[in-house]
C-alpha cells in the first residue's frame, strides 16, 4: 500500500510543481512581447529538473522505505542539470 501512496505523492509533485513551473516559465517567455515557438524545450527542462530533485531529496521523504533508494551519482546529477538548464535557455536564443 505505501507504494500506491508513494506513486500518488510523486504525479502529485510533477503536476503541482511541474505546472506552476510551467506557468511561471510561460511568463518569462512571453516578456518582451514576443513569444517564443519552441516552449516545449523548457517545459522538459523543467520535467528534468524536478527529476533530479525526486532523486536526489524528495524520495527520501516519502512513504516507500524499501530497495532502490539511492541517489543518482553526482556526474549524472551535473549531466542532466545542465542538460536542463540548456534545454530552457535554448527557446530565447533559438528562432526559426
Amino acid at each position: 500500500m505505501t507504494i500506491v501512496f508513494e506513486l500518488v505523492r510523486i504525479i502529485a509533485i510533477f503536476l503541482v510543481v511541474g505546472w506552476l513551473g510551467s506557468a511561471a516559465l510561460a511568463g518569462v517567455y512571453t516578456i518582451g512581447g514576443e513569444t517564443v515557438t519552441q516552449p516545449w524545450m523548457g517545459f522538459l527542462g523543467i520535467l528534468l529538473l524536478l527529476f533530479v530533485l525526486y532523486r536526489n531529496k524528495w524520495q527520501f521523504s516519502g512513504w516507500y522505505k524499501g530497495k532502490g533508494r539511492e541517489k543518482l551519482s553526482k556526474s549524472l546529477t551535473k549531466t542532466i542539470t545542465m542538460i536542463a538548464i540548456l534545454l530552457i535557455i535554448v527557446p530565447f536564443i533559438y528562432h526559426p
